[in-house]
């Protein structure tokens, strides 16, 4: 296909979606047979001149031989790169202005807010949720701010108009940082700050056992209100992760220590010294977030360095790539493409975007072109962790998405200027 030709069909798939979406429609179930790219399932071998077949918002069919069935729509994808829609690992699209001018949606008051979640501060029409997408980024994982026990991240789609059609999962793991950010928490002192979650996740599952003797007053004053300790049983129980922020050696050992002591599935976020603890990591089998491009040192981690996930990898563990820019989402893939520059392999930084994200929390379905999969899938004009190449097509649950954005307006407004006078 002629980048001419491509271009056309990437301004007529936009427009339909653009109208469909405005006039309040659901946009109709259909058969789309994307062929002749070669396709990255991520579960296996990229295959050539493949073709990946969508029904009602589902992949049927994946393969070099598919039979394409008779009114299929088929989108022509030749000399194209074909992949899962990226997961973002770390996003804010949707939470405010980008977190600029205190605008975030991200946070409340208090530092044990367990119970916190950001949903219903996501504002589906903000204008970084199309920006993400022109980045290939069709899922985001949105996770609370704040200091300490933060509150439980969602999962949610970058498509549609309300909160019920972009949340793909409430509670994909409870929040808490261990860093240097948290100390306060603790008295001034990392110790400290040990202690009193040993002691909340105690209360926690002390309220469990004893919520008739809690509603009678026959119990001792708790770590926290009964709401929050209720938001932690499901972490306690194992039923739910809990994504820990930890940067120092000190910090991650801490984090395995709770890990192990009360048997949780933990998720490390940033660990940007992950690579000096590296066997203990993978032993613990705990996946790692963490943004490829951080190198510069600070007082949270002085170990910095650009092929952490290169080592972490190396070790046996599962890295996942986040970009923390505000309002970059778009960026992940340069993000994993930078990973790759440092050592990474380009198999493992796909992965890192796609797969493993959506295993680590718990997204059946995501991540991967496979019979059944979710149909979050993305054409693009090369090689996706390449700055050179760019998402020509988007597709989320089978459905086109518009790749116009606020830019673009601006750019088509002011591309003929007035006559200067």
């Amino acid at each position: 296909m002629k980048r001419t030709s491509s271009t056309a069909l990437l301004r007529t798939t936009a427009s339909a979606a653009l109208l469909l979406l405005a006039s309040g429609h659901p946009l109709t179930a259909q058969t789309i047979a994307i062929t002749g790219g070669t396709v990255f399932p991520v579960t296996g071998p990229r295959i050539e001149n493949g073709t990946v077949l969508i029904r009602d918002g589902v992949i049927t069919a994946v393969g070099s031989n598919v039979v394409i069935p008779a009114g299929a729509t088929r989108v022509d994808a030749t000399g194209k790169w074909v992949t899962p829609g990226l997961i973002h690992a770390g996003s804010r699209a949707g939470l405010g202005i980008a977190s600029l001018f205190q605008q975030s949606e991200a946070s409340v008051q208090g530092e044990v807010t367990p119970s916190f979640s950001p949903a219903e501060g996501i504002d589906p029409a903000a204008i970084t949720i199309p920006l993400a997408r022109t980045g290939g980024v069709t899922t985001g994982i949105a996770a609370p701010g704040g200091s300490y026990f933060r509150g439980t991240a969602v999962a949610i789609q970058h498509a549609g108009s309300r909160l019920e059609d972009v949340l793909i999962s409430p509670a994909v793991a409870m929040v808490l940082d261990l860093s240097g950010s948290s100390k306060a928490a603790g008295g001034g002192s990392r110790a400290g700050t040990m202690a009193r979650t040993r002691r909340i996740f105690r209360d926690a599952l002390e309220y469990a056992r004893r919520r008739t003797d809690y509603q009678r007053g026959a119990m001792q004053e708790l770590a926290a209100p009964a709401a929050e300790l209720e938001a932690l049983l499901p972490v306690l129980r194992g039923e739910m992760p809990i994504l820990i922020t930890a940067n120092r050696a000190i910090d991650i050992r801490n984090a395995l220590r709770l890990t192990q002591e009360f048997t949780l599935r933990t998720i490390l976020s940033g660990a940007v010294e992950g690579w000096q603890v590296a066997g203990e990591i993978a032993a613990a089998g705990v996946p790692v977030v963490l943004e490829p491009n951080t190198d510069i040192p600070s007082f949270d981690g002085l170990g910095a360095r650009l092929d952490n996930a290169t080592l972490l990898r190396a070790a046996g563990v599962k890295v996942i790539i986040a970009q923390g820019d505000p309002g970059g989402e778009r960026q992940l893939r340069f993000g994993a493409g930078n990973a790759v520059r440092n050592g990474l392999t380009w198999d493992d930084a796909l992965a890192a975007i796609t797969r493993i994200p959506a295993q680590a929390f718990g997204l059946e379905g995501y991540g991967t072109l496979a019979v059944g999969s979710v149909a979050n899938v993305v054409v693009w004009s090369g090689d996706p962790l390449d700055f050179a190449s760019a998402a020509e097509m988007v597709y989320i649950r089978g459905q086109a998405t518009s790749l116009h954005t606020r830019e673009t307006e601006l750019l088509e407004r002011y591309r003929t200027l007035p006559p200067r006078r």
